[in-house]
């Protein structure tokens, strides 16, 4: 089965907002980087997804040039889909099932920023479109939610994913170290 490594707006929109101080993970790109180059290593397709809000003046504006990719990722190569969505799910604004058919991919990799939610969405909507999700959760990060940690809420996340909408696993679980 052929396998999708699906990174979610890692991008420079949440760090020019103020909850980035509050982060789970301000280091992400670094976990995000090593599950890129594995799945690079082992010929799966990386597809790279940026949340846009057009004509908002907000940090998801396109127009106030945040809409980018953090510096520190590993950037696409030539022939890695760049999708621009306006949802919270990487699916319903963009063709990303198209481009997971056309390549007979079977088995999502997610990762990604806001993890309770564009993640966490792809997720429950990959699963439902019939993928073998595998739900990165320490390739991901999200901000405090009320009287919720980052913290309490990645964990009600997993909880809430496993085993019914998504396999949870570890960067070291999928990604080896490199010598």
């Amino acid at each position: 089965m052929k396998r999708a490594l699906i990174v979610i707006d890692v991008q420079e929109s949440f760090r020019a907002r103020p909850l980035w101080e509050r982060i789970s993970n301000p280091e992400i790109a670094e976990p995000v980087n090593r599950l890129v180059r594995t799945a690079r290593d082992q010929g799966d397709l990386v597809v790279w997804v940026l949340h846009t809000e057009p004509g908002s003046g907000d940090v998801f504006d396109p127009e106030l040039g945040h809409v980018r990719l953090l510096a520190e990722l590993e950037q696409p190569l030539p022939g890695e889909p760049v999708l621009r969505k306006t949802s919270h799910n990487a699916f319903t604004t963009t063709n990303l099932q198209q481009l997971l058919t056309e390549a007979g991919v079977g088995e999502l990799w997610v990762c990604g920023i806001r993890t309770e939610q564009c993640v966490e969405t792809t997720a429950r909507l990959g699963s439902d479109l019939g993928y073998d999700v595998v739900f990165v959760a320490d390739a991901t990060a999200t901000d405090p939610i009320g009287d919720l940690s980052a913290e309490a809420v990645i964990e009600r996340t997993q909880a809430v994913l496993r085993d019914r909408f998504a396999r949870i696993a570890t960067v070291a679980e999928l990604a080896p170290a490199r010598a």
